[in-house]
């Protein structure tokens, strides 16, 4: 079966705004999303560090990586590579090979809304990697599948081009057009986060955290 490719490549918004995310939670991201978006159900197996990048999408029919196996051949340097795999935990879309394959493309990172396996490889690394659940089984390799279109990563649409950025709390994604006024609410946030801090520890808060 064929796989479908949308575009090949993906738009990057200037650096700047990607490199400022990487200081931000992804809860405070959330909260200034009005908490709507992000991934429910993933979960990081890497050992530790932050993603941040531009989703590069695919779409595969459940337990097949055919359509992963072709984005592989296209992502490159600041690139997410985000798989709708339907939820599916009966067959990994992803394990080691295909983590180094993605490493040696220079891509930021997998999210996959399905299964992945060799999880001692991921929790040895800090290349990011959240996935729905880990099996033993491997995967079909006759597809179909889509690149680089919308697709649904537990309950959240992502689209080509959408910053992702993630963390030990799990994944936000969003539209790379509203990423400067975001990111300046976010670090108007954290100062104000900060500063409740530092009113616990001097001893002079006076509930100003539940207000907000």
């Amino acid at each position: 079966m064929t796989v479908t490719i949308a575009t090949n490549s993906v738009p990057k918004p200037p650096a700047g705004i990607i490199e400022g995310f990487r200081g931000a939670p992804t809860s405070v991201i959330s909260d200034n999303l009005a908490r709507l978006p992000g991934a429910v159900g993933l979960k990081p197996y890497h050992r530790g560090g932050k993603l941040v990048g531009t989703a590069f999408t695919v779409r595969t029919r459940p337990g097949d990586n055919l359509a992963i196996h072709r984005a592989l051949e296209l992502v490159g340097p600041g690139d997410v590579i985000v798989v709708d795999g339907g939820g599916d935990e009966t067959r990994a879309l992803v394990g080691e090979i295909m983590k180094n394959i993605a490493q040696w493309r220079k891509a930021e990172g997998y999210v996959i809304d399905g299964a992945i396996r060799d999880v001692a490889s991921f929790a040895a690394d800090d290349f990011p990697c959240y996935a729905r659940a880990v099996i033993h089984r491997g995967p079909y390799k006759n597809g179909p599948g889509e690149i680089n279109i919308p697709v649904s990563i537990g309950g959240s649409v992502i689209s080509p081009g959408d910053i992702v950025v993630g963390d030990e709390d799990g994944v936000v994604s969003f539209p790379a057009a509203g990423a400067a006024a975001l990111l300046e609410a976010v670090r108007a946030q954290v100062a104000r986060e900060e500063e409740t801090m530092k009113a616990i520890r001097e001893g002079r808060y006076q509930g100003s955290y539940g207000k907000s």
